[in-house]
C-alpha cells in the first residue's frame, strides 16, 4: 500500500454517503413544505462531509494511539497502524479540515442568517462547535466516549436529530414535528452501521477496553439489539411515508419505501450470520440502503 493510498483510506469513503442521508431526508421535508434553496442545501452537505472526514481521520489517529488497531482486528488495516502515515501527519490533516468545516458552517449560517432569529443562530453556531469536538473525541483522548459505550447515543443525536432536525431549521420553514420521524429513522440505521462495525471488532475491541454496546450485549445480545432498532427505524419510515402523502395528498412519497426491501433482505442475512467478520459487508449494504432511501425521499420531494 503506498502513501497515497493510505491517505485515501483514511478518509473512509464507505461511510460519506450514510453521514449525509439526514441532510437529504432534511431537504426533502423542507421540500414538501415549499422550501428550497440550492445554496442552503450543498452547504448542509459540503459541511456534513467535512464532520465526517475529521471523525474518520480522528479514528485513525485515536484508535492506534490506544492500541485497538493491531494485528488482531478483524477489519481492513489502518492508515496511522501500517506506519504509512504519520501521528503528526494526521494531526495536521485533522487540523485543516477541521478550519475547513468551521469556514463551510460559517458561511452556510450566513446564507441562511436572514430566516433565522438570533438565539438560533447561537444555536448553529454551538451545534458545529460540538459536531467537530464530537468527531474528535470519538477515540481521542483520554475519555472518549466511543470507549465508553456512548457512541450508538452520539450517533443518534448527530446523524439522527442534528442532521435531519438541524438542516431542515436552515431552510427557514420553522420546526416541522415530520422531522423526528425522519431523525428516528436514519439515526436507528446508523446505529445500526455502527453496530454491525462493533459486532465484527467485538472480540479485539473487548480485548483493547473499548467498550461498545456490542461489547456490553455479547454476540447474540448485539444481534437482538440490532434487530430492534433497525425495525424500529423502518415503522418510523412509514409512518412518515404515509404522513406525507396524507398531508400533500400525493402517493409519490409511498415509492420511497421500495428501498426498505433491501433493508429487510439485510436483517435476514444478520440473523443467519455466525462469525463476525462476515458482518463487513452488511455494514455497507445498510449504509447504502439508508442513502438510496434518503435519496430516493428527496428526488420524490421534488416531483411533488
Amino acid at each position: 500500500m503506498t502513501k497515497r493510498t493510505a491517505w485515501f483510506n483514511a478518509l473512509r469513503l464507505r461511510t460519506l454517503p450514510l453521514s449525509i442521508s439526514g441532510i437529504l431526508v432534511g431537504a426533502a421535508l423542507a421540500k414538501s413544505d415549499g422550501a428550497w434553496n440550492g445554496y442552503i442545501f450543498w452547504g448542509c452537505l459540503s459541511t456534513t462531509l467535512l464532520f465526517q472526514i475529521i471523525s474518520n481521520l480522528a479514528n485513525d489517529l485515536g484508535d492506534t494511539q490506544k492500541g485497538t488497531d493491531n494485528e488482531n482486528r478483524v477489519g481492513p488495516v489502518r492508515s496511522v497502524q501500517s506506519g504509512l502515515i504519520s501521528k503528526k501527519e494526521m494531526g495536521g490533516a485533522i487540523l485543516l479540515c477541521s478550519i475547513l468545516a468551521l469556514i463551510s458552517a460559517g458561511i452556510l449560517i450566513y446564507i441562511s442568517a436572514q430566516t433565522l432569529t438570533f438565539y438560533t443562530i447561537m444555536i448553529y453556531i454551538s451545534l458545529t462547535i460540538l459536531s467537530i469536538l464530537a468527531a474528535l473525541t470519538y477515540t481521542i483522548g483520554k475519555n472518549a466516549y466511543g470507549y465508553r459505550g456512548l457512541g450508538d447515543l452520539m450517533v443518534f443525536i448527530f446523524f439522527g436529530g442534528v442532521a435531519v432536525i438541524g438542516s431542515n431549521g436552515l431552510f427557514g420553514t420553522g420546526f416541522n414535528p415530520l422531522t423526528i420521524l425522519g431523525a428516528l429513522t436514519i439515526g436507528t440505521w446508523s446505529i445500526g452501521v455502527l453496530n454491525l462495525n462493533n459486532m465484527r471488532d467485538q472480540v479485539n475491541d473487548k480485548a483493547s477496553n473499548k467498550i461498545t454496546m456490542a461489547v456490553k450485549l455479547g454476540f447474540q445480545g448485539a444481534r437482538i439489539y440490532h434487530f430492534t432498532i433497525v425495525i424500529v427505524g423502518l415503522i418510523a419510515w412509514c409512518i412518515l411515508l404515509y404522513l406525507l402523502y396524507m398531508k400533500d395528498n400525493s402517493s409519490v412519497y409511498l415509492y420511497a419505501v421500495i428501498p426498505c426491501l433491501l433493508v429487510i433482505k439485510h436483517l435476514i442475512r444478520v440473523h443467519k450470520t455466525r462469525e463476525p467478520k462476515d458482518f463487513d459487508p452488511e455494514l455497507k449494504k445498510l449504509a447504502l440502503s439508508t442513502f438510496f432511501t434518503a435519496l430516493l425521499l428527496l428526488i420524490l420531494s421534488q416531483l411533488t
